[in-house]
């Protein structure tokens, strides 16, 4: 098969190579994938970089753990009806060494995901630490029909999922996005009800559109935005966080504790495994009811993977995907 791999980390140009390599074979338990499409997030490119500090885990990497493909073969203990089932994959590189970024991949059967007819391999590429990650924000302390739910950076990958899956639940949503100029992007559901947070007084706006308070925020920016957020929770509520900009945040510690806020910090590899498998549940059941609205930027070659890893990390707002169909072409 055709694949992108790395040996080494560092730069994308640097390090990720494209050529053949062997066809894998699935283990007990486990499924192959002939892959259309594999997705990129943030997370393949630190892995690749290595961000924090963080050293190769293998000997040789092949990158990113989302995509959509068809399942051509199976592993003992896995229904041979699976084969020629169209799936989404998530967590195809989290803690192994293969990932989607090649015409085939292997992975655990709970990790391939049947795609309904009606949903396209973009949008079934662009659901895996996305989706899973937004899911965990939302829902991790319970539903939240009926509640009033903050999502900061509401034009990324993960917090316009999260918004969406909100509102699906029955939510009420307040967004937030960094300029006023922003907000135009918006899809017409989420504008309504959200903030720019260059404005003259963004706690006011958010207190307007929830004058008792934010019952659960999803936190893109946890250091920038903790004060805020401190001001608009009500007695209660959750700081779910996936991200922040400076590695050491600090906060007022006393006003959080008041209002009983509890902080919640999400590292999407090691969200409980049932935890993943209802997101999995409800992200396929939104993306067929037509509730998922996800810019795709137009998927590019293996060969652009170089192109590919640096877009994602230069603007993410619309999802980045490798076309791997060429690499799938050659029969098992």
């Amino acid at each position: 098969m055709r694949a992108v791999w790395y040996d080494r980390q560092g730069p994308a140009a640097e390090v990720l190579q494209v050529g053949e390599l062997p066809d894998p074979e699935p283990g007990p338990g486990e499924v192959r994938v002939r892959l259309t499409l594999s997705g990129i997030s943030p997370g393949d490119t630190k892995k690749r970089r290595g961000w924090l500090g963080s050293t190769m885990p293998y000997p040789r990497v092949v990158p990113h753990s989302d995509g959509a493909g068809v399942v051509d073969a199976v592993g003992a203990g896995v229904d041979a009806d699976r084969v020629g089932e169209r799936v989404w994959v998530y967590g195809a590189q989290s803690y192994r060494a293969s990932g989607t970024a090649a015409g085939l991949t292997v992975v655990p059967a709970a990790c391939a995901v049947s795609l309904p007819d009606l949903v396209s391999d973009e949008i079934g590429a662009c659901l895996g630490i996305p989706g899973v990650t937004a899911h965990r924000a939302v829902f991790a302390d319970g539903p939240v029909h009926g509640r009033t739910v903050l999502v900061h950076g509401v034009l990324g990958a993960v917090s316009s999922l999260a918004a969406q899956l909100a509102v699906r639940d029955g939510a009420l949503v307040v967004s937030t996005v960094r300029r006023a100029g922003d907000l135009a992007a918006l899809p017409d559901r989420l504008r309504e009800h959200a903030v720019a947070l260059d404005g003259p007084d963004p706690v006011a706006a958010i207190r307007a559109l929830a004058p008792d308070g934010v019952d659960r925020v999803v936190e893109v920016a946890f250091s920038d935005n903790v004060d805020l957020d401190a001001a608009v929770v009500r007695n209660g509520a959750v700081v779910a966080a996936y991200a922040t900009r400076s590695d050491r945040p600090s906060f007022d510690f006393w006003p959080m504790l008041f209002d009983n806020v509890t902080i919640r910090l999400l590292g999407s590899d090691d969200f409980p495994p049932e935890a993943k498998q209802q997101a999995a549940r409800d992200l396929t059941a939104a993306a067929a009811a037509g509730d998922l609205e996800i810019h795709v930027a137009p998927p590019l070659p293996l060969e652009a993977a170089a192109q590919a890893h640096d877009q994602v990390d230069t603007d993410n707002r619309r999802r980045v995907l490798l076309d791997v169909t060429s690499a799938s072409a050659r029969p098992a």
